[in-house]
């Protein structure tokens, strides 16, 4: 499953630890995707949707 939104392709970003001695580490940061049956072409299936486009109604959700 690869952790990017269906619906805005929102995905992983990388950048860096930072310590306290100013050393600098890779790291990443990922998106927050939740599996939701939400209607698609008229019919339901399951997506992946990130939670930020669960809460702006940009999916429809399947019951």
């Amino acid at each position: 499953m690869s952790r990017s939104c269906d619906v805005c392709g929102k995905g992983n970003i990388s950048g860096n630890n930072v310590s306290h001695s100013n050393r600098h580490t890779r790291r990443s940061w990922s998106a927050n995707i939740k599996k939701v049956k939400a209607v698609v072409n008229g019919s339901p299936k399951r997506i992946s949707v990130c939670t930020r486009c669960l809460r702006s109604n940009k999916v429809e959700r399947a019951i």
